[in-house]
């Protein structure tokens, strides 16, 4: 039984022949719809030098979206700290949350999100690159929303318009620091099923009461294509297979089309690392996305579910959304 929130982890998918303007059109429908049919978070993630990807500036994408909506939560899944001063992110989500208050969600990872050259161009510098600098600029960020330490830099917006703070991990680092911090966390097992079990068990043996939580409080991003049927699920999710193969070979490419991606002439290799990628993943009718929600629920204990779904034509995401919302979930609005 899928009784927990069921939130949204778009990454506004440039489709082959497409642009990023319609790409990010897509995505405000999308945020639109989900919302009306009751998911409880929209999250867009950070990208960069990614032809299939138009969601790399968050903050932008987020303003619009909230503003294009009035009731779900939006956020990032996630701002990549390394690539950005935290005086700049405090400002940008202060903005928002000034904006839409009570409905900003900050999402927080440790990783570029990017290839080096990438990153350096976004920070310009070298310094703050490392993954080891993140507890430390974390903490300044925080501290720029709450005031706890008083200096020479006041954020504006930023000190009193604090959004939820959520830390984001595909690995043990983030899952304990977010349960030291007493922090809500997100697990990525949409490309790190291998880990989630090991990092959610950190995290919750770790968590601390805060100000934030007075419990551990866990979220699983899952990849998720519900379909008519499962063939149907199949070949809709072809193009994100080989898009990620594409993206790990060093390939990166507009989101191939159904028809491309049945096509791709795959080595035995190439194959089974799609296989591996889905292992874990909800892929299927609604019955059998159904069984396969349940089971990580089982396995996970998680408290929210967040889907992401990267398929080549917005009437085919829509449809899943709606779907999961209304035959795997029984109706989201029902569940409050």
């Amino acid at each position: 039984m899928i009784n927990v929130p069921l939130s949204v982890l778009d990454l506004a998918p440039v489709a082959t022949g497409t642009t990023a303007g319609a790409a990010l059109r897509h995505t405000t429908a999308l945020a639109r719809r989900t919302e009306e049919l009751g998911y409880h978070r929209f999250w867009v993630a950070e990208h960069h030098n990614m032809p299939a990807i138009a969601s790399s500036a968050p903050a932008v994408l987020i303003a619009h979206v909230a503003a294009s909506t009035s009731t779900i939560r939006v956020g990032s899944g996630g701002v990549m700290l390394p690539n950005h001063a935290p005086l700049v992110v405090a400002e940008q989500f202060g903005t928002l949350e000034a904006l839409h208050p009570g409905r900003i969600d900050l999402g927080i990872g440790r990783a570029p999100g990017t290839d080096q050259a990438t990153a350096l161009a976004l920070r310009r510098t070298m310094a703050g690159l490392s993954a080891e600098n993140f507890p430390e600029e974390l903490d300044d960020l925080v501290n720029y929303f709450t005031g706890d330490r008083p200096g020479p830099i006041t954020a504006t917006p930023g000190q009193g318009d604090r959004p939820a703070i959520w830390l984001l991990g595909s690995s043990g680092f983030s899952a304990r620091l977010a349960g030291l911090l007493g922090l809500p966390f997100s697990f990525a097992h949409h490309f790190s099923a291998a880990n989630t079990l090991p990092a959610l068990t950190l995290y919750r043996q770790n968590f601390r009461p805060s100000r934030w939580l007075d419990r551990p409080y866990a979220m699983v991003a899952v990849n998720a294509v519900c379909a008519s049927d499962d063939e149907r699920a199949e070949w809709l999710s072809g193009p994100a297979s080989l898009s990620f193969l594409r993206l790990r070979t060093g390939r990166p490419a507009p989101l191939a089309s159904p028809e491309e991606a049945a096509a791709y002439p795959y080595t035995e290799l190439e194959r089974r690392f799609v296989l591996d990628r889905r292992e874990g993943q909800a892929l299927g009718s609604p019955e059998t996305v159904r069984r396969q929600l349940t089971d990580l629920l089982a396995r996970t204990e998680a408290d929210e579910l967040m889907l992401t779904t990267m398929v080549y034509d917005i009437a085919d995401r829509v449809r899943s959304y709606e779907l999961i919302a209304e035959k795997v979930a029984g109706g989201l609005r029902r569940q409050g």
